[in-house]
């Protein structure tokens, strides 16, 4: 990726992450009676976090790429490579479930309540996935899966410790938005990059 497609993708993404966490924040806890002195430090706030969370987005982002080409020649095979990433998955998404049930389940507690985030967001990594497919090929599919919810989640849990709702849903958004666009921009970018005068073809990758 040349510089100034990663200037670009760097900057829309930090865009996503702020105005995701100005709006999730106004929208969860707007200090209704506070001074407008008070309304407008909890907006930096706001805006500090989102931009932190995007920045956290960014280099799980990078990060995934590089282990992927090194899955890729450490296995020599997608569908081995692929595989291992599905195993991920399964133990990322049951370790969502786990953890936070024996870390802080009360008694009473619905168990839905832990079933139904990893559920959801195994829902959502279905969905980009198949949008990803869409747009390149069937190659991307497990990739963007790992990379929705595996890299999600890790990038997610120094909020998850919490168990605050208001750091839970102010941590979620900006890192799953700012994970989804980068995922279904990277081929855009790659494509924009190629020479005009070679011919356009349809990606096989991320």
């Amino acid at each position: 990726m040349k510089i100034r497609s990663w200037i670009f993708l760097f900057f829309t993404t930090l865009l996503i992450g702020v105005v995701s966490a100005i709006t999730v924040g106004l929208i969860l806890k707007f200090p209704e009676d506070s001074s407008a002195l008070e309304v407008l430090l909890y907006i930096f706030g706001l805006i500090g976090f989102g931009a932190l969370f995007s920045v956290f987005s960014q280099m799980g982002f990078f990060a995934y790429l590089t282990v992927h080409r090194f899955g890729l020649g450490i296995f020599k095979s997608h569908r081995l490579w692929n595989g291992v990433q599905l195993v991920l998955i399964a133990v990322v998404l049951f370790d969502l479930f786990y953890l936070r049930y024996t870390s802080f389940h009360k008694e009473g507690d619905s168990l839905v309540n832990y079933i139904l985030i990893p559920l959801a967001i195994l829902a959502y990594g279905l969905v980009i996935a198949y949008v990803k497919v869409k747009q390149t090929s069937s190659v991307a599919f497990i990739p963007t899966l790992f990379f929705i919810t595996v890299v999600t989640i890790l990038e997610w849990v120094p909020v998850l410790k919490e168990n605050n709702t208001l750091s839970l849903w102010m941590g979620f958004v900006p890192i799953m938005l700012c994970n989804t666009y980068q995922i279904l921009m990277l081929h855009r970018l790659l494509q924009s990059n190629q020479s005009k005068s070679s011919k356009q073809t349809k990606p096989t990758a991320l």
